[in-house]
């Protein structure tokens, strides 16, 4: 096994989950097996109680893990299914080390950071790496560790002094670092010293970067890189620059460009020539494919806009997956994708009172957008803006797409509108409202208390209904009779409410496995008008976009006909 670490200095968010993946795409590319596993210096034991407004998204695994949302840059790039053993936390390390000294596994020692925690770390590493990811079934060949925060934080340095152990335990043959670092532009002059800094930070602790990967707004002077390889005490082939480009799919093509590989196969001692012949095709074919996509990207003229309505905005990465997923559609579509950010709670009358200038600004984006998505969330701020959204789509013919609380939201303004149940909410917003006119109802058989790990989670099955062959939705899928998607949610639409929604035209098109919960509605005579409980945008891959999420872009770049007459448009295949 070889071991591929990415740290960062300097700030955090500086791009190591990008770098990361792109790192592992490019093993791919050359016919090698690859896993990730992302660490996380906080004491949570996972994302699943964290606010999408301080830490970003909350990505879900098939296992049900609540993770890192970097986890889901690695899933989508090297298309492999992760398990939530492949995020590790501080929270998860220290429950683990404690068990064990509850137990008596320790044997009465005193039991410390080192080696007990550090070992613990190690352990967790070489454990998870060998556990295989993607279809082959087989072990994986490299494994690519991003270390999360910025390397000289107390939190992590129970992490760093794992690795510093780590590359003598599996043999520095075996063990490469990349240290992404930042280069500012001050008054036109690329500066060096925060990344001799960060470089000078990281040697004192036992780590000694490989590779220094620098990140700018503009292209790297070939003084500015000599001078970073003199000051840091590393050759200016080992110097990666990586400056802002069109979009993170062209960081792979960077990087390759610069040569990084040739670098990392002679550390690693690695040899292609014992790879077979098939898994040398298979590479090559994955990157003329990535060439071809980020080609087609660069080359799409024309745009369409996607209003999303949401109530995390103000951090974009609260939504990584849906702008992930939007991304991978228009590009599929051959479109340049426009994200309209929509404050739910600006289309609401309340915003009409206090702040004008704002309610006209989301509502000429809502009527200006080629079509409307409404995203996951929790809590009751913003739904009445979410809700006027959704009516106004369903009204004037314009694509919606609903996921988890979006299809809620849109079964709530049916009910209301179409039903007449004007009061009808979710017992999410208001726990006093009549059950039998509620829309949607907290599902029976989920932990009403407890809140961490409690939800529906992970990967269930969707049934299409019978009679359901007309539906845009379930033509995306390629006709099949039941999708695989994964699910994040604590609340269900009202059963007592389904006869009487389906009588008025909304279609419930999909059930879970027990045909009892509705997982998929579908509006017959409409452009595109769909809801999903589940979170599609968890499975969309670059060179694979969610079915769901393809059919919003086609439907509202006016290409859906086209796009459902693909011959090649099969579930779970390729494009």
């Amino acid at each position: 096994m070889k071991y591929v670490v990415v740290s960062g200095g300097v700030i955090s968010g500086i791009g190591k989950g990008v770098l990361a993946s792109s790192t592992g795409l490019l093993f791919k590319t050359l016919g090698y097996r690859v896993t990730s596993i992302k660490i996380d210096p906080y004491m949570n034991i996972d994302a699943g109680t964290m606010s999408p407004l301080e830490h970003g998204e909350c990505f879900v695994l098939n296992d049900g893990g609540e993770v890192d949302l970097d986890l889901g840059n690695y899933e989508r790039y090297l298309n492999t299914t992760l398990t939530k053993d492949h995020n590790i936390t501080t929270g998860k390390i220290y429950s683990h080390v404690i068990e064990r000294e509850r137990r008596g596994d320790y044997l009465g020692k005193t039991v410390q950071v080192v080696p007990h925690v550090t070992g613990s770390i190690q352990d967790w590493i070489e454990r998870v790496a060998v556990v295989p990811v993607d279809d082959s079934g087989s072990e994986p060949d490299i494994c690519i560790i991003e270390l999360g925060g910025t390397v000289g934080d107390i939190e992590s340095a129970p992490f760093v002094e794992a690795l510093r152990q780590f590359q003598f335990r599996v043999g520095v043959e075996n063990f490469a670092l990349i240290h992404v670092s930042l280069v500012p532009v001050i008054h036109g002059e690329q500066k060096t010293k925060p990344t001799q800094a960060a470089i000078k930070d990281l040697r004192s602790l036992g780590l000694t970067p490989d590779m220094i990967a620098c990140r700018c707004q503009e292209q790297l002077e070939i003084a500015t890189i000599e001078k970073i390889g003199m000051f840091c005490h590393v050759g200016p082939e080992q110097v990666i620059a990586v400056h802002d480009v069109n979009s993170t799919y062209h960081v792979p093509l960077l990087l390759k460009e610069s040569r990084m590989m040739k670098f990392l196969e002679k550390k690693l001692n690695l040899d292609a020539n014992k790879l077979s012949k098939e898994a040398l095709s298979k590479g090559e074919h994955l990157l003329t494919r990535w060439r071809t996509l980020t080609s087609q990207h660069d080359n799409s003229f024309e745009t369409t806009t996607i209003a999303l309505v949401g109530k995390y905005t103000n951090l974009k990465d609260s939504y990584l997956s849906v702008i992930k997923a939007l991304e991978h559609s228009s590009m599929s579509c051959k479109r340049k994708l426009k994200i309209e950010w929509v404050e739910s709670t600006d289309l609401e009358e309340a915003s009409k009172e206090n702040n004008l200038a704002d309610y006209h600004k989301a509502w000429h984006s809502i009527c200006q957008a080629d079509g409307i998505l409404v995203p996951g969330g929790f809590g009751n701020r913003g739904i009445e803006g979410m809700v006027a959204a959704a009516k106004y789509a369903r009204e004037n013919n314009v694509p919606y797409l609903g996921v988890c609380l979006g299809l809620q939201i849109a079964v709530i303004e049916f009910v209301r509108n179409v039903l007449g149940y004007s009061n009808s909410t979710s017992m999410e917003f208001d726990a006093t409202v009549e059950e039998k006119t509620a829309s949607v109802v907290y599902m029976p058989d989920v932990d009403q208390v407890k809140l961490g790990g409690t939800m529906r989670l992970g990967i269930h099955s969707t049934k299409f209904t019978d009679g359901s062959e007309w539906s845009k939705l379930r033509k995306l899928y390629g006709g099949a009779d039941s999708v695989l998607e994964r699910h994040r949610h604590r609340y269900e639409v009202n059963p007592q409410l389904i006869d009487e929604i389906e009588t008025k035209g909304l279609n419930f098109i999909g059930k879970d496995e027990t045909e009892k919960r509705m997982e998929l509605f579908e509006l017959k005579d409409h452009k595109f008008f769909c809801g999903t409980q589940y979170h599609p945008e968890y499975l969309s891959k670059v060179l694979d976009p969610s079915r769901p999420f393809l059919g919003l872009v086609a439907a509202a770049s006016g290409m859906l006909d086209e796009v459902l007459s693909r011959k090649d448009l099969n579930y779970k295949g390729e494009f």
